[in-house]
């Protein structure tokens, strides 16, 4: 999982802390030559087990430097979103200035993107960062078309280790109790069946889901390949999910109904309203007055341009 980095100070919103990585370089910190390639292999795995093939627009949710983007070839566009402009950064050196992906900054608890204007959502390694699920659900089930899906993964509570040391008294904390874990600063483990209480009182209905990571132990990760560990963990994935006691839990849900999603792609984080007028360096909102920056193809909807010393120059709460 990330490490908590500082955390953001001006957004949009101050209701909620949120993990800020920018300037880290995640992708060096945690991925490359990090020891991790299992972990990223089993997670392929699942996610191309989990997602529609394709479809009109796909938006990741903490997607970073954009690792799992080429799964998503199926979709005529991808909005990579991150509260990182750094990791945007990144991706878009990875991922080029196409006008199939859009770079969006922007806080989780205020998503700038119109209602019902996505056919697929993704979070991975980002729910453990959130302090309000139940509030970031909400804004993701909002930006669902009718029939949209949703697949999300998240830390899980009640895995083997944490049973094992609870029962040996070897850790304070029940795996067993519903209730979200702190265990560092803005770092949460879930229980299963808090999380799927939580996403039905969203609107969102899970179809299906699979455990993941099941070796994550260093041992084994010393002595066996990573593909191959991977191809292990991805044959334990389905049967796993019956009894969800690894670290990390997927799920594919989606929202009722059936329909297209709209052709708009962003409102305004602040007042919510579609009438935006997209300019080369901002996006103005018709409705409030507010100009969103955007700076070499990142559109960064945290903090308003101040244009006019009014209420331009605040932040949004």
């Amino acid at each position: 999982m990330k490490q908590a980095g500082r955390y953001a100070e001006r957004t949009v919103g101050q209701e909620h802390a949120i993990c800020d990585y920018e300037g880290t370089s995640y992708r060096a910190r945690f991925w490359e030559g990090q020891g991790r390639e299992y972990e990223d292999l089993a997670e392929r795995i699942a996610l191309r087990r989990l997602l529609p093939p394709g479809g009109r627009r796909l938006v990741e949710i903490g997607a970073g430097y954009g690792r799992l983007a080429e799964l998503y070839d199926g979709y005529e566009q991808v909005v990579l979103l991150d509260y990182a402009v750094s990791a945007l950064r990144e991706a878009q050196q990875r991922l080029g200035q196409a006008n199939r992906y859009r770079y969006v900054a922007a806080n989780l608890y205020h998503l700038p993107l119109a209602s019902q204007s996505c056919d697929t959502v993704v979070t991975v390694r980002v729910l453990h960062h959130v302090a309000d699920v139940p509030a970031a659900l909400r804004e993701i089930a909002g930006i669902l078309r009718p029939g949209g899906v949703y697949v999300l993964e998240y830390a899980n509570k009640r895995h083997v280790k944490a049973i094992a040391r609870y029962l040996l008294r070897r850790q304070a904390w029940s795996p067993f109790a519903a209730e979200p874990y702190e265990f560092v600063r803005l770092n949460f483990d879930f229980h299963p069946s808090w999380m799927a209480e939580q996403l039905t009182r969203s609107g969102l209905r899970v179809d299906a889901g699979l455990a993941a990571s099941h070796f994550r132990h260093p041992l084994f990760k010393r002595l066996v390949p990573p593909h191959t560990l991977a191809a292990a963990d991805g044959f334990f994935q389905q049967v796993g999910a019956a009894w969800k006691l690894s670290p990390s839990i997927f799920l594919r849900t989606h929202v009722q109904g059936a329909g297209e999603a709209s052709a708009a792609v962003f409102r305004c984080p602040a007042c919510r309203s579609e009438a935006l007028q997209e300019h080369p360096d901002v996006v103005r909102c018709a409705a409030c007055g507010r100009n969103w920056p955007v700076c070499e193809d990142i559109y960064d909807f945290r903090w308003p341009r101040p244009s006019d010393g009014g209420e331009n120059a605040q932040p949004v709460t």
